[in-house]
């Protein structure tokens, strides 16, 4: 990963724009600050920065337009940074595009593992990688995509064909966080009912097949009311 990236921060809070410039200076990144919607949507396509930190609260535009208009021309990876913490919030802003939402306050190390992931996956996007991703492996746990097996401790895990498919969509999607009607969309389609519960009965299989303690899971997280992330892979 180049630590050169070139990161927008969206805040109109000087302390906390402050705080998270010092943060990634220290770690080579270039940063370029500014603190409304306009001047962000002005800022991006003259300054083309590599990933952009977004604030929902914003003293001219919501963050939700902004995320909206960047959006509807450009793939530049956005995580929310913000102190609305609902649900609802968080699932909306991943629906409408935005590559993670973190929660005020947070720390560096999470911070910049979120940019670190949200780089990778635009870059693997771009390249086509994603596409032809042939294995995924972490720990004791590998997906081998071209033979369609998960094995543990070099053991064949035995998955229904709906399990496969969403351990490979949450593999190929590792380290970034799928809502529930993005899996529900993707698995079992467009005109599925978006209850949960059938989600939540295959995910709660798949953990007792691949997690030591599902209660306290090491490859599959659930983030509460938005959905699910898998652990990045090696």
């Amino acid at each position: 990963m180049n630590n050169k990236a070139k990161v927008l921060i969206v805040e109109d809070e000087p302390t906390i724009s402050n705080f998270i410039t010092t943060s990634l200076n220290a770690n080579s990144y270039k940063v370029i600050q500014c603190v409304t919607g306009k001047e962000a949507l002005a800022m991006i396509p003259s300054h083309c920065p590599d990933i952009i930190l977004l604030d929902l609260g914003l003293p001219d535009i919501d963050g939700f337009d902004v995320l909206k208009q960047v959006r509807s021309w450009t793939s530049i990876p956005v995580i929310i940074v913000s102190a609305r913490d609902q649900e609802t919030e968080k699932v909306k802003a991943l629906d409408l595009g935005a590559d993670d939402y973190i929660t005020k306050p947070f720390g560096t190390s999470e911070l910049h593992a979120r940019i670190r992931t949200a780089l990778r996956h635009h870059n693997k996007s771009e390249s086509g990688a994603g596409q032809h991703l042939s294995k995924y492996k972490t720990k004791d746990l590998v997906i081998d995509f071209n033979k369609r097996i998960v094995t543990l401790h070099d053991e064949i895990v035995h998955l229904t064909l709906i399990e496969y498919k969403l351990v490979s969509l949450l593999a190929i999607n590792a380290g970034k966080v799928l809502t529930y009607d993005f899996i529900i969309n993707k698995i079992w389609g467009p005109f599925a009912d978006r209850d949960n519960q059938i989600l939540r009965v295959n995910m709660a299989n798949i953990r007792r097949k691949i997690e030591e303690n599902p209660a306290l899971p090491q490859y599959i997280f659930t983030e509460v009311g938005v959905g699910y992330r898998m652990i990045e892979d090696e």
